[in-house]
């Protein structure tokens, strides 16, 4: 459909309606009926969160020069999470606008880093090498890098065969990856090998804990058992973690982060050559709006440690309420072993596809899995109103009955699942 400018522009009154009207047809975030993108910690985290994101929405982070509170909050912020994850003095970073960008980052650092340390290579590109679980945004960021990526095999437990990562690797790689945890299974890679095995091979070792990273280092310190991942570990480099996620912040708003300034400084852009003087910016972007960095500043400041270890408790309860209810459906069970909030729930006996169907029927917006064919789920507290509700459908639909299909069907039905 094509649309034109207004002649004579609409009322706000009658353009407010309109976009109410279209909202009503798009999914409710916070009424726990979403496997995805629904991170809420009730009503007075979210107030706090909205009024912070407009005072500073029309402040600009390309200018620290002319909004010096800016550059001070993306600085606390940086500290506070270099902290939680055991960062050293040297750890640093910067504010990005989600985990995409955090990684692409990361990406670039690790190959200018390269070429300044390495210098050039004799033949072919320089490459990355993850896990075949791994968010697509590596595939993505290498390819505007000219990076090639190699994927490897994961074990019965869907977490990264550093066996298989360390046959991999060759004289062009630059990067070995890991998740915390995977968005497909939730599992969380053996981050403490693949440190090592980068650290051996002088490689930069980068950990994806976008979805984990605000819920894993609370979560063990409640005495459940998630893998180690952060920088405690030596040969960590870099570790991303999104804000917006399980921090409870407004969207977009990611960390980069980096163990030392050494490392960190391969990730700006900086360019003379142009009539206006030095331009140079820390991260992809230029303009930047002030709302999500403000956001999540005032979100963290508000919650502090105690508010992020409770709001924790209650996911992890949840998450343990949930295991259980599927234990209790035997044509269902939970892939791999998945320590935090996401995870992946397959069936050797059903039509998953027909499952997805009626759940979507009943309300329920269904996320699935090309491979393992499986539905994913991310948990967060809006499902903790919803649970009792979504568990009765699933066991109502699969005591009605839904035969797993014909297998010559199903190759062609995986590939049309989407990430999101």
């Amino acid at each position: 459909m094509k649309t034109e400018l207004a002649p004579q522009g609409i009322a706000w009154p009658a353009l407010r309606e309109r976009m109410q009207e279209m909202k009503a047809h798009d999914w409710d975030v916070h009424a726990g009926r979403l496997p995805l993108h629904a991170y809420y910690a009730g009503a007075e985290t979210m107030r706090v969160a909205e009024e912070a994101f407009m005072m500073f929405v029309h402040q600009n982070q390309l200018a620290p020069g002319t909004f010096p509170n800016l550059a001070c909050m993306e600085a606390e912020v940086v500290s506070m999470v270099c902290a939680l994850f055991h960062g050293g003095d040297g750890a640093t970073g910067s504010a990005t606008s989600g985990g995409s960008e955090s990684i692409m980052l990361a990406l670039k650092a690790a190959r200018d880093r390269a070429v300044a340390v390495r210098g050039e290579i004799s033949s072919g590109r320089r490459n990355i090498v993850i896990p075949a679980s791994a968010h697509p945004v590596f595939d993505k960021g290498a390819r505007l890098l000219g990076l090639d990526v190699v994927r490897v095999g994961l074990d019965a437990a869907f977490r990264c065969r550093v066996d298989a990562m360390a046959d991999a690797i060759d004289e062009n790689t630059i990067l070995l990856a890991g998740s915390v945890p995977s968005l497909p299974f939730g599992s969380v890679d053996p981050i403490e090998d693949i440190a090592q095995l980068a650290s051996a091979r002088g490689l930069w070792c980068h950990v994806d804990a976008c979805i984990g990273g605000m819920v894993a280092p609370f979560a063990s310190e409640l005495g459940h058992t998630v893998p180690p991942f952060d920088f405690h570990i030596p040969g960590v480099t870099s570790i991303s973690t999104d804000l917006h996620k399980f921090g409870y912040a407004l969207k977009g708003i990611s960390l980069i982060l980096y163990t030392d300034a050494d490392h960190a400084q391969y990730q700006a852009f900086a360019f003379q050559n142009w009539p206006k003087g030095r331009y140079e910016t820390p991260t992809l972007l230029g303009s930047r709006s002030g709302g999500p960095l403000a956001s999540a500043w005032a979100v963290m400041q508000y919650l502090g440690r105690a508010g992020y270890a409770g709001l924790t408790r209650r996911l992890m309860r949840l998450r343990g309420d949930y295991l259980e209810r599927i234990a209790d459906i035997p044509e269902l069970t939970v892939l791999g072993t998945p320590p935090l909030s996401v995870l992946a729930v397959a069936s050797p006996s059903l039509d998953m596809f027909g499952l997805a169907s009626e759940m979507t029927a009943r309300g329920w917006f269904m996320s699935l899995v090309a491979e393992p064919l499986a539905f994913q789920q991310t948990l967060t507290l809006a499902h903790e109103r919803t649970l009792d509700e979504y568990c009765h459908d699933l066991r109502e639909i699969i005591k009605k009955g839904t035969q797993a299909p014909d297998s010559a069907v199903v190759p062609t039905r995986r590939w049309e699942i989407t990430t999101y």
